[in-house]
């Protein structure tokens, strides 16, 4: 060593060879301890969110059913971030999503009982979809710009449909103003739908369709999967219920089931003002004093007889004369003198009878019977009478019976099958049927559109056919006047 030492160049070569494998030695530990401070501040991480992030957003769900997928608790991460946003602008929507309200409606008892506290896992907001969907009542909330500033800034998109009010709809005017129906909320992978409802006269709640514009996205979101907006929509205004769901504090339809069933038959047909105005330009309405009492007494008819059924929950819709007043002129015809009504009758109820002349409306007549051709009549206000006709469904078609009282000869009328949608008539929410127009041509043929004065329910209608005449032996059960 004291000689390599004493030769300096020698000395400095071999010092130079000394620092290679040094430097090799020292690179190694270097990478081992970045490593290590990588994992630790990794570890790190994990915790703080696991353990102060969770705790501070809601639960981590460390647990979801059917699946561990990140995709699931997006679902639930959007619609608590949803529920933060209209919290903040005091806006009370509530739950009508039917594949939630479906799982939720099978837990309801124990939902309802149960206190805020964490949920062990992510069991309905995580379930699979591509939206989530909520309800809004128009009367409560008319601020949405700074909604929308806020949504933004929590990196929501969002889309807005409008379209025409029907409220403002009628006879002396087809108003063109245009109002909130829908609006999406979407934001990563998944989307809200706020389905907007407004009260109209009939005390019920509406929701327009979804209509886009020409200008708009139509890859937004897939409009196709939406469960609201194919059709407009009618409902009774529900009663909610505060609960807890995969802990988010939300509103929900008091009786799920109630409401999924309501869900099913909601769509809603307006009246044609529009074809009615024409209708009315070629044929002037009856403005005579005795035309204005008879609408008054009818319509005040049609209102008690639909509370009473209502009351029974027997479902009827609007025929014949007063389905074509509807479908036609948006209106009751004046020189009709009577109301009528279709009930199938798979939904007769003994108790139809005596819940009419409890309502002060006596029977009339009763012709038939429960296993054929039944149909009953009430006494209104002076000469105003109710007729309710019971429709028996086949396999391709539909009918209703009629009995001529003098000879006992029966009449059958035939009807494509019809599915039953609301409308508003006479400030009320009632039903017709979906295809109106072929069960209105079913009746009064082609020339429906031109007002017959004179008609004979025995021969006049285009589906009426003989169907034989009741056994005399029957007749004091069959046709029965009052």
């Amino acid at each position: 060593m004291k000689l390599l030492c004493g030769e300096g160049s020698r000395a400095g070569g071999f010092r130079a060879l000394q620092g290679l494998p040094m430097q090799k030695i020292n690179r190694n530990a270097v990478l081992a301890l970045l490593s290590l401070a990588s994992l630790v501040f990794l570890l790190f991480q994990l915790c703080y969110y696991k353990f102060y992030l969770s705790q501070k957003n809601g639960a981590a769900f460390s647990k979801v059913r059917g699946s561990q997928s990140g995709q699931d608790s997006t679902r639930w991460d959007v619609v608590r971030k949803f529920l933060g946003l209209i919290s903040s602008h005091n806006i009370p929507v509530y739950l009508i999503d039917p594949l939630i309200l479906g799982l939720v409606d099978k837990d309801i008892e124990q939902i309802r009982s149960s206190p805020d506290g964490p949920s062990p896992e992510c069991k309905y907001f995580c379930a699979s979809r591509d939206f989530t969907t909520f309800a809004l009542l128009d009367k409560t909330w008319k601020h949405e710009v700074g909604l929308f500033r806020t949504a933004e800034k929590m990196g929501f998109q969002w889309l807005k449909i409008i379209n025409k009010d029907p409220r403002l709809d009628g006879m002396d005017d087809l108003s063109g103003m245009e109002i909130p129906l829908h609006y999406i909320f979407k934001l990563a992978s998944h989307a809200i739908h706020l389905v907007v409802f407004y009260e109209r006269s009939g005390n019920y709640l509406w929701h327009g369709p979804l209509r886009l514009k020409q200008h708009m996205d139509r890859k937004f979101v897939p409009f196709r999967k939406l469960h609201f907006g194919r059709y407009p929509g009618a409902y009774e205004k529900p009663e909610l219920l505060h609960v807890f769901i995969d802990d988010l504090k939300v509103q929900i339809p008091k009786n799920p089931s109630s409401f999924l069933e309501e869900m099913s038959h909601s769509r809603f047909l307006e009246c044609r003002y529009r074809e009615a105005r024409a209708f009315l330009q070629l044929y002037p309405d009856d403005a005579s004093l005795d035309a204005v009492e008879f609408r008054i007494k009818a319509k005040s008819l049609l209102h008690l007889a639909a509370l009473t059924l209502n009351n029974l929950g027997v479902k009827f819709w609007l025929s014949s004369g007063t389905c074509l007043g509807w479908y036609r002129q948006c209106n009751i015809i004046p020189h009709s003198k009577d109301v009528d009504l279709g009930i199938f009758i798979r939904d007769y109820k003994a108790e139809i009878i005596p819940a009419f002349q409890k309502a002060g409306l006596p029977l009339k007549h009763k012709f038939g019977k429960v296993e054929d051709s039944l149909e009953l009549s009430f006494q209104g206000e002076e000469d105003v009478k109710l007729d309710v006709f019971f429709f028996y469904e086949e396999e391709d078609h539909i009918w209703n019976g009629g009995t001529q009282a003098k000879s006992g000869k029966k009449f059958k009328y035939f009807f494509p099958k019809f599915t039953l949608c609301w409308t508003e008539f006479v400030e009320l929410k009632v039903h017709v049927p979906c295809e109106t127009l072929q069960y209105v041509e079913a009746n009064y043929g082609p020339d429906w559109k031109v007002p017959m004065k004179v008609w004979d329910w025995k021969s006049s209608p285009s589906n009426v056919q003989d169907n034989g005449v009741w056994p005399v032996d029957e007749w004091d059960d069959v046709i029965q006047i009052y």
